[in-house]
């Protein structure tokens, strides 16, 4: 027997609802802050995640789905981000009135170790505004992820900032943090050897106990905790922060927090579930101002997030199926196909009994699936009426056709 691939699962017909939950909230909740849905190719040029994502990241260097094709190497999208702004390009959006809003969902690809909550095929739904350097962006994507959180019912969560100020103050807090850690140097872990000249920020990032010991030394944290960023940035920073206390958004400051990919800039944040463990968050996200420009495009400042939505799902448990309307009772096949029609037509769900089964079996099976049952008898078909059976009080009435109304 084939089975399914490891990492990858089958979402069924009884996980769905939840599924359909959280399309349906995200559609609803995005289009009241004016972003439109975009749907982009699973696979995209390989070059594309190398310059946007970043060569230094552990994404592109180890957990990409990369196949050449006629001398041509494509890559299975990680992150939608970087797709995003590719479309945002090619399609001419910087000449739309700013900001451009946009907000999909979809599944992403990455080889790694499968994990509660994390797959090697997983879906992401996700959010960029483009067109807007002001921290008003920031605070409507921040308020716009939350928001969507609540209305999914969760509310144990915690929002997480930082300021990775631009790369002009960056650069001094990069050579601060590798003179205090060029000491410990040899105790870290591979991976933060090779981070240490491409990418020092993400050393930050590590999860490893051994150099989380490490960068908790004093003379270190005190790099870390250190006000790196320059005036204009650190403006920014106080400008939402001002935003999130009006409009009533708790978060703490997390100096540590860096993100794993290379694009981000000033403004990054994270939104945590207290019911996840470890690995608790549940929304990443943060400013990238100079990405579109990096990928061909117009000098264009943007910010966004995506979430998890197997992530999501875990935290948001099961949600019942809608019944069906009505279950069609009755041993005359043709009549029964053609009320069923008659009614789907009028956007009424509803089924009816494939083989015929006798009365009480397709009883059995109406009060388990539907609402109501309509009885379609020999005595029924013949004065054109029909009887209809409430499934949750058992009461029952014989009317015309004709005044069948289950909307």
């Amino acid at each position: 027997m084939i089975k399914v691939q490891k990492g990858t699962k089958d979402i069924l017909p009884a996980e769905m609802p939840i599924w359909h939950f959280m399309e349906e909230k995200a559609n609803e909740i995005f289009t009241k802050y004016g972003a439109k849905e975009i749907r982009t190719p699973i696979f995209e040029a390989t070059e594309l995640f190398a310059r946007g994502v970043g060569d230094t990241t552990d994404i592109v260097n180890k957990e990409m789905y990369t196949f050449e094709k006629s001398d041509r190497s494509l890559t299975l999208r990680p992150e939608n981000t970087a797709g995003v702004v590719r479309s945002f390009i090619e399609n001419g959006m910087h000449r739309l009135s700013a900001p451009v809003k946009l907000w999909y969902k979809g599944p992403m690809f990455r080889y790694e170790r499968p994990q509660a909550g994390r797959q090697r095929q997983f879906h992401q739904v996700g959010v960029e505004v483009f067109g807007i350097k002001q921290a008003t962006a920031d605070a409507e994507v921040i308020l716009m992820a939350v928001n969507y959180l609540k209305e999914l019912g969760l509310n144990d969560l915690t929002v997480e900032l930082n300021s990775l100020g631009c790369p002009k103050c960056r650069e001094e807090f990069k050579t601060r943090l590798k003179e205090v850690i060029r000491p410990y140097l040899p105790q870290l872990c591979e991976d933060c050897q090779t981070r240490f000249d491409k990418n020092p920020l993400r050393l930050l990032d590590c999860k490893s106990p051994e150099c989380q010991e490490i960068y908790a030394k004093p003379e270190i944290q005190a790099v870390i905790q250190g006000d790196f960023i320059c005036e204009e940035c650190s403006e920014h920073f106080e400008e939402l922060k001002g935003y999130l206390d009006a409009l009533g958004i708790k978060y703490t400051r997390n100096k540590l927090l860096v993100r794993g990919l290379d694009y981000y800039n000033r403004t990054v944040f994270e939104i945590k579930s207290n019911n996840l463990g470890s690995q608790n968050a549940v929304c990443g996200g943060g400013r990238y101002d100079t990405l579109v420009k990096n990928l061909g495009g117009e000098d264009t400042p943007a910010i966004g997030f995506a979430m998890g939505m197997e992530r999501l799902a875990s935290l948001l448990g099961e949600k019942q199926d809608k019944k069906l309307k009505a279950y069609i009772v009755s041993n005359n096949t043709l009549e029964a196909i053609k009320l069923a029609e008659e009614l789907r037509a009028k956007n009424i769900t509803c089924e009816f009994d494939l083989t015929n089964k006798k009365f009480v079996k397709q009883l059995e099976k109406a009060s388990k699936v539907a609402e109501y049952a309509l009885i379609l008898g020999e005595d029924e078909i013949s004065a054109n009426k029909i009887t209809v059976k409430d499934l949750d009080t058992s009461e029952q009435k014989t009317i015309k056709k004709e005044e069948l109304d289950l909307v």
